[in-house]
């Protein structure tokens, strides 16, 4: 600075000293109309102009490099690091289950009686109901009369013919009415059977449908709902793509938004067959149900871990830029000093998996780098910046 000044200072003053005089000397010459010395004089002020110019870039500089308080763009910078990266496919589905199931009857007649009640618990093979069994109890009365004869003249018959007394055909024919008379009675047993409806497995009475009194007609009243809210599932479909990282065993977090509550469960099925019309394949997850909170057709949200990373640089989304060549860059921060001040540089960086606002960058980071995140987006390459950090 001490050399410039000697020069500087002169050729100001020259130049403030004749001004005047040059200045009336131009209007001479204009004034001439001779061409040729209009362009000497013109290229003699070009001259003076770019000397001048020169000048003033060097004072710049030697302001700059003394001056404290000098303007620069202010940034905010994240150091950067490896983290553990967790991706996950978000889905929605409804919660089932496949005992959720409307029993109907299997006998015609009158509901004679309705044993339960709406939100009773029942255990499997219950007694739930009893519909009119319009008179079949009355002839298995009589026939086990019947059969008890049958089996009395049977064992008669059978006795004798092992003394070699009576006919084989006499033997014959009382074993086969012995053994009709029975077959009958399993008979009307299996059809009196059908006029008690039991619980299929246990669970909890749902609805009453039908009440007592009424006609009801075989595979066609509908009698009682029974829900088993132990068994509880979400089936939801899942995008082709992922058929090789969604599988059994996988952690699903689900959510629940009208219940305000989070669960970890498993993938427990994933199915075998692509759908064609939207290329999605089905799974189930297993949903426990100890409180009894959840419920059939229930929304949720899924959250299944279909990628992990032990060590992979995140970076914010909003920092990512892209070139004209459809490059992926950011900005770093080198040769900071003392005074937080620092230099930009472009980075091309190879980028991986996304989740919300946290980019995978496989390619282009390192260790301990200087990530610049506030004022990003308004930096240019090889600026001079000031770091701002809380």
């Amino acid at each position: 600075m001490k050399y410039l000044l000697p020069i500087i200072i002169p050729t100001l003053l020259l130049t403030s000293c004749g001004g005047e005089k040059k200045q009336q000397s131009i209007n001479d010459i204009i004034d001439s109309g001779n061409i040729s010395i209009l362009r000497k004089k013109k290229k003699d002020i070009e001259i003076t102009q770019l000397n001048l110019s020169n000048q003033l870039d060097l004072v710049n500089d030697a302001i700059s490099a003394i001056d404290t308080t000098k303007k620069l763009s202010q940034i905010t910078t994240i150091k950067v690091t490896k983290e553990v990266f967790n991706h996950y496919l978000e889905l929605q589905g409804n919660v089932s289950t496949k005992q959720n199931i409307i029993i109907s009857p299997e006998f015609n007649g009158v509901l004679n009686a309705v044993y339960v009640e709406e939100g009773q618990i029942v255990k499997k093979n219950q007694l739930l109901a009893k519909i009119d069994d319009g008179g079949l109890g009355q002839q298995l009365a009589q026939l086990k009369i019947q059969t008890n004869l049958a089996k009395t003249t049977f064992e008669r018959q059978e006795r004798l013919w092992k003394q070699k007394i009576g006919s084989e055909i006499q033997y014959l024919q009382a074993k086969s009415n012995y053994e009709a008379q029975r077959e009958q009675i399993n008979q009307l047993n299996s059809q009196l059977a059908k006029t008690e409806v039991r619980a299929p497995f246990d669970g909890t009475i749902d609805d009453v449908i039908t009440d007592q009194g009424n006609v009801v007609a075989a595979g066609m009243t509908p009698l009682i709902r029974i829900v088993n809210l132990n068994e509880m599932y979400i089936e939801t479909n899942v995008p082709e793509a992922y058929l090789s990282s969604v599988v059994p065993g996988k952690t699903v977090y689900v959510d629940f938004p009208i219940l305000n509550k989070t669960i970890t469960a498993s993938v427990r099925q994933a199915g075998n067959f692509i759908n064609a019309a939207n290329r999605t394949f089905k799974i189930e997850i297993n949903i426990p149900n100890m409180d009894q909170l959840i419920k059939p057709n229930l929304t949720a949200k899924l959250r299944i871990n279909d990628y992990s990373n032990e060590s992979a640089f995140l970076i914010p989304q909003s920092i990512i830029s892209e070139n004209a060549d459809g490059k992926q860059y950011v900005y770093i921060v080198q040769n900071t000093n003392s005074s937080n001040f620092g230099v930009t540089k472009r980075v091309i960086i190879t980028t991986g998996k996304n989740y919300q606002d946290q980019v995978e960058v496989l390619n282009g980071l390192k260790s301990n780098m200087l990530l610049i995140e506030e004022g990003a987006r308004s930096v240019k390459e090889g600026q001079e910046v000031e770091i701002i950090n809380q």
